[in-house]
């Protein structure tokens, strides 16, 4: 169902390397660089870049995987923490030009300060009041 000879999610997909999970219209790997212990993968098994150009289905098989892979990652890595993320174009950081989300467990200690999570993405913008006080919750 992949379809870009060039595109090293694609050419994953077609070898089914590593497939952690499967879905009509998508899979989850492991991510080759990962962040953290458990970092995956859940991308759809047609070649398209944009995140928001997946139809409805492929979100919805997605969405499942993501379900799915928190239930094993919970119990591989004894974690119920996580970030969830897209990047979504090459501006937002996208490197890979086939949509995927990305799931990392986290892990107590594995960042001084975890606050703001995924705000920091521009990092001298992640701040904000709640963030400065230890009991927000944020």
């Amino acid at each position: 169902m992949s379809d870009a000879p060039e595109c090293p999610f694609c050419t994953r997909i077609r070898g089914h390397k590593g497939l952690l999970a499967n879905r009509r219209t998508a899979v989850a790997l492991p991510d080759a660089f990962p962040v953290n212990p458990g970092h995956c993968l859940i991308l759809p098994k047609r070649h398209e870049p944009d995140y928001f150009e997946l139809t409805v289905e492929e979100q919805a098989d997605i969405t499942d995987l993501l379900w799915e892979l928190r239930e094993l990652l919970e119990a591989e890595h004894h974690t119920r923490a996580f970030n969830i993320g897209v990047n979504a174009g090459s501006v937002a950081g996208q490197t890979v030009d086939h949509a995927h989300v990305h799931l990392i467990p986290r892990f107590e200690g594995d960042v001084p300060d975890p606050r703001g999570g995924v705000r920091c993405v521009i990092p001298e913008r992640a701040r904000y009041p709640l963030l400065d006080s230890p009991t927000d919750g944020g």
